[in-house]
C-alpha cells in the first residue's frame, strides 16, 4: 500500500455577511492531490461533518477561478468520489498518514477553530513526527492545535497563510469572522508573506505553510520532499 496523506476540508456552507455560500477552495485540494498523486502518494478526505461538503462556487466559476482547479477536479474521477463520501474526524487515525494538510477556502474559517477532534488529531500526528501543512484559509485549523506541553503548535515557528491585506483587497476584510493573519500572530506564529495573490510557502521543519491558493502545488512540492527527506533518513 503507498503512504497515505489526510485531506482536510471545510463543510461549512453558509456565509450571510458576504451575501453568498462558501466552502473549500477546489483549486486548494485538486492541485495539491495532482502533485502528491504524482510523487507516489495515496490520500483520504476528512472533513468536520464527514459526507459530501460544499465547493465554494468562486472557486469554479467567475474571475476567482483562475487557478484552473476545478478543470483538475474534473479529470479527477478517484478525488470527485472521495470528495463525495469524506470521512468524518472519528473515522481517521493518526498512525495511518504521514502527514495532514489542511485546504481553504472562507468555510475553513467558522469548522475549522475550535474543532477538538481535528485539533487533537493534528497534534498527536506531529508529536510523531509526521508533518503538517495548510494553506489559504486552511491555515485556520492550526489556530487552535495545542502540543502536549500546552503550546500552541503555531507559537515561535515562522508560518504564513491567508494575509490581511489579500482580505482587504477582496472587500471581505469586514465579513470574515476574524483575519486570518492577525490570529495567527495571536497565536505566536512568526507570520510572514509575499506578494498579494502570489505564490508564497515556509517551511518551518515539519509545518509547511502557504498563503494563498496559488501557494498550492507549491505546498504539495513542499511537503513530498519533507517526507522524501524523512524516508532517506529512517532508510
Amino acid at each position: 500500500m503507498a503512504p497515505k496523506i489526510l485531506i482536510v476540508v471545510s463543510s461549512h456552507e453558509d456565509w450571510p455577511a458576504a451575501g453568498r455560500q462558501t466552502g473549500y477552495w477546489i483549486g486548494e485540494v485538486s492541485h495539491f492531490c495532482e502533485v502528491i498523486e504524482a510523487a507516489g502518494f495515496e490520500y483520504d478526505i476528512v472533513s468536520p461533518q464527514g459526507g459530501a461538503p460544499p465547493m465554494d462556487g468562486h472557486s469554479v466559476r467567475g474571475f476567482q477561478s483562475w487557478d484552473g482547479g476545478y478543470g483538475a477536479y474534473q479529470r479527477n474521477p478517484g478525488l470527485q468520489a472521495k470528495l463525495e463520501a469524506t470521512l468524518r474526524p472519528d473515522q481517521v487515525r493518526a498512525d495511518d498518514y504521514l502527514a495532514i494538510y489542511y485546504a481553504g477556502g472562507h468555510g475553513a474559517m467558522w469548522d475549522f477553530p475550535g474543532n477538538e477532534p481535528l485539533a487533537e488529531l493534528t497534534a498527536a500526528m506531529y508529536e510523531r513526527g509526521k508533518v503538517v501543512a495548510a494553506v489559504c484559509h486552511g491555515v485556520t485549523g492550526l489556530l487552535d492545535v495545542r502540543l502536549s506541553d500546552g503550546s500552541y503548535l503555531l507559537a515561535g515557528r515562522r508560518v504564513t497563510g491567508f494575509a490581511n491585506v489579500e482580505e482587504k483587497m477582496m472587500g471581505l476584510g469586514s465579513k470574515v469572522p476574524f483575519l486570518t493573519e492577525s490570529m495567527m500572530r495571536e497565536r505566536g506564529g512568526e507570520y510572514t508573506r509575499g506578494l498579494p495573490f502570489m505564490s508564497y510557502v515556509i517551511v518551518s521543519e515539519r509545518l509547511v505553510t502557504g498563503q494563498n491558493p496559488r501557494s498550492t502545488k507549491a505546498v504539495a512540492r513542499k511537503l513530498v520532499e519533507v517526507l522524501s527527506a524523512q524516508a532517506a533518513q529512517a532508510a
